[in-house]
């Protein structure tokens, strides 16, 4: 019923597919526009709708290595770096 498509990105200019099953998910949804950018600028235009995160430094309170987190770290409560809390997390 749906073929693929090859459409032109309204803001790179280049071309991308519209693949059938894309189409068939639009219409699921009741999408009536095709989408008129590519996937790189659909997902740089929801990126900077976030201005961005904002990452801070902290000290992993297991290996003692350095954590980037999305949140200002309080010194009462411990922060894990990103392979630690994976373990914690495992471990249940």
């Amino acid at each position: 019923m749906y073929e693929d498509k090859t459409l032109v990105c309204k803001d790179c200019g280049k071309e991308f597919v519209f693949t059938a099953g894309e189409q068939e998910f639009y219409a699921e949804k009741g999408f009536e526009n095709e989408p008129q950018r590519c996937k790189e600028c659909r997902d740089a235009r929801k990126g900077a709708g976030r201005g961005g995160r904002q990452l801070f430094t902290a000290v992993c309170a297991s290996c003692g290595g350095e954590a980037k987190v999305p949140f200002q770290p309080k010194e009462d409560r411990p922060v894990y770096c990103s392979e630690c809390f994976a373990k914690m997390k495992e471990e249940g």
